[in-house]
C-alpha cells in the first residue's frame, strides 16, 4: 500500500521534505498542529507544553500502559504564522539523535483540502540516514492518518 505522506530523501543532502495531502480546509489541518488536544489525540502523546507564537516552546511525553514514561521530546517555536507555516526546533531526549529544525508550511489546495511541506534539515547527512533506518514513514504515515481522521471529525 502506497503511504500518502511522501518523503524525499535527496542523496548526499541534511534534510528530508515531507508532504502530504489533506481532505482538509487549510484552517482545520493548521488547528491540527495549534490546539493541544487536538495533538495529542493525532500524535498519541501527552502535551505538556504548547506556546504558539514566536519564542515559545513545546514539550511532549508518552508513556507506557504501567505509566513508565517512554519519549519525551521538546523544541522551541522561532515562527509562528496562523494557517500559513510553523518553524522550530525538534529535539528527542535522551535519545542519540541531535536537535533538528523544522519548517512545516500550510498551503490552501481547494476550500476543502489543503497540503503540509515539511523541511526537516539534521545535523549530518549521517544523522539524517541514521533516522531513515527507523519505521520513520510508516509512523509519520499513521500519525498523518490519524490528523486526517480526527480533524474530519470537527468539519
Amino acid at each position: 500500500m502506497e503511504l500518502k505522506t511522501k518523503i524525499n530523501a535527496g542523496d548526499g543532502k541534511q534534510e528530508l521534505v515531507i508532504t502530504r495531502e489533506f481532505d482538509l480546509p487549510l484552517e482545520l489541518l493548521f488547528k491540527a498542529y495549534e490546539d493541544p488536544e487536538i495533538v495529542e489525540q493525532w500524535m498519541g502523546t501527552k502535551v505538556l507544553k504548547l506556546e504558539n507564537k514566536a519564542h515559545g516552546g513545546y514539550r511532549f511525553e508518552t508513556s507506557d500502559a504501567n505509566g513508565n514514561v517512554v519519549f519525551q521530546a521538546n523544541g522551541t517555536i522561532h515562527e509562528f504564522v496562523p494557517n500559513h507555516k510553523i518553524t522550530r526546533t525538534f529535539e528527542m531526549e535522551n535519545a542519540a539523535f541531535p536537535v533538528q529544525l523544522e519548517f512545516l508550511e500550510f498551503e490552501s489546495l481547494t476550500d476543502d483540502t489543503s497540503k503540509l511541506t515539511m523541511q526537516i534539515v539534521y545535523k549530518s547527512v549521517a544523522c539524517r540516514d541514521q533516522v531513515l533506518k527507523l519505521p520513520f514513514a510508516q509512523g509519520l504515515n499513521m500519525a498523518h492518518n490519524r490528523l486526517q481522521d480526527i480533524v474530519n471529525k470537527l468539519k
